[in-house]
C-alpha cells in the first residue's frame, strides 16, 4: 500500500498546531492510504516544540524533527523531506491559512501520473499592495524565466513524488521554486485552485521585505536552469569580456606610448 507522509515546517505556531492537527486526522483517515505526519518545530520559542512532542507521544503517525534554531522554512522543509518515507510528500504550512480539506485534490492529480501538484491561491485574501501585487508580478516572471506555467510558486501547499525530490538540493530560500528547479529532471507539473484562508491566529512571519529575496533567488534559478551542467558558458563568457577588455586597454596604452607619449609625465 502506498505511504503518504505530510510535512509541516513551524515556528511560534503554538496556537495553530493542535487545531490543524485535529483537522488532518479528519482528512487523512478518510484515505486508504497508510500516513506519516511529520512537524519540523524549526527554532520556535513559544512551547510549541513541547506541544508538539505531547501530540507524537499520544499518536504513532505523528513525527517531531526539533531543529536547533531557526533556520528558515527552506531548510525546515529539506529536514522533513529527508526524513519523510512516503511515496509521495505532501507539504503545508503551520498557521492554518492551507486547509487540509484540499489535501485529497492535489492527491488526485498525482494519482493520474503528474509528479509535482502546486496549490494556486486562485482567489487570494491578502492586501493587495504589499502581497497581491509583488506577488503576482513574482509568479509571472518565475514562469517566464523558468518555462514552467503555474500561477503561484509561492505557495508551500504542493504534492511531490518523492522520487522528484531526491534530485532537488535545497538552499537559502529556494523552497518555492522547487517545480522550477524540478523542471529541469523532467518533471511533470500541474496545479489545483485551493482555499486561500487569511491567518486565524498569531501573526504573519513574511512581509513586502521577502520580495526582495523572491528577486535574487529568481536569479539563482535562472543561472541553475541555464548553467548548472555547463557553467563555463557563462563565467567563460565573462572571463572572455574581461579579458579582451584588459587587451584593448593594453594595445591603446602602448599604442600612446609608441607615439611618444608619456603617460606618467601627462597624467602623473
Amino acid at each position: 500500500m502506498r505511504m503518504l507522509s505530510i510535512v509541516i515546517p513551524v515556528h511560534n505556531e503554538r496556537e495553530s498546531v493542535v487545531p490543524l492537527y485535529q483537522r488532518l486526522k479528519r482528512v487523512l483517515d478518510e484515505r486508504p492510504e497508510v500516513y506519516e505526519v511529520i512537524f519540523v518545530d524549526d527554532g520556535s520559542t513559544d512551547g510549541t516544540g513541547d506541544l508538539l512532542q505531547q501530540l507524537a507521544d499520544h499518536d504513532p503517525t505523528v513525527v517531531v524533527i526539533q531543529l536547533r534554531r531557526n533556520f528558515g522554512q527552506t531548510a525546515a522543509l529539506a529536514a522533513g523531506f529527508d526524513y519523510a518515507r512516503g511515496d509521495v510528500i505532501v507539504s503545508l504550512d503551520g498557521d492554518l491559512q492551507h486547509a487540509p480539506e484540499d489535501i485529497p485534490a492535489l492527491l488526485e492529480k498525482i494519482e493520474e501520473g503528474y509528479d509535482i501538484v502546486s496549490g494556486w491561491r486562485k482567489d487570494r485574501v491578502d492586501n493587495f499592495w504589499t502581497r497581491r501585487l509583488p506577488s503576482r508580478i513574482a509568479n509571472w516572471l518565475m514562469a517566464k524565466l523558468s518555462g514552467v506555467p503555474i500561477h503561484d510558486f509561492g505557495t508551500t501547499f504542493k504534492a511531490y513524488r518523492a522520487s522528484v525530490l531526491k534530485d532537488v538540493r535545497l538552499y537559502g530560500e529556494l523552497h518555492r521554486f522547487i517545480p522550477a528547479l524540478a523542471s529541469y529532471y523532467g518533471a511533470r507539473i500541474t496545479e489545483v485552485p485551493i482555499q486561500n484562508i487569511t491567518r486565524p491566529k498569531g501573526r504573519s512571519h513574511y512581509g513586502l521585505g521577502r520580495t526582495f529575496n523572491v528577486l535574487f533567488d529568481m536569479l539563482t534559478i535562472k543561472f541553475l536552469l541555464s548553467y548548472l551542467t555547463r557553467p563555463m558558458h557563462l563565467f567563460g563568457r565573462l572571463g572572455l569580456l574581461g579579458s579582451s577588455s584588459g587587451a584593448l586597454i593594453l594595445l591603446y596604452l602602448l599604442a600612446y606610448k609608441l607615439a611618444g607619449h608619456h603617460i606618467m609625465q601627462e597624467h602623473g
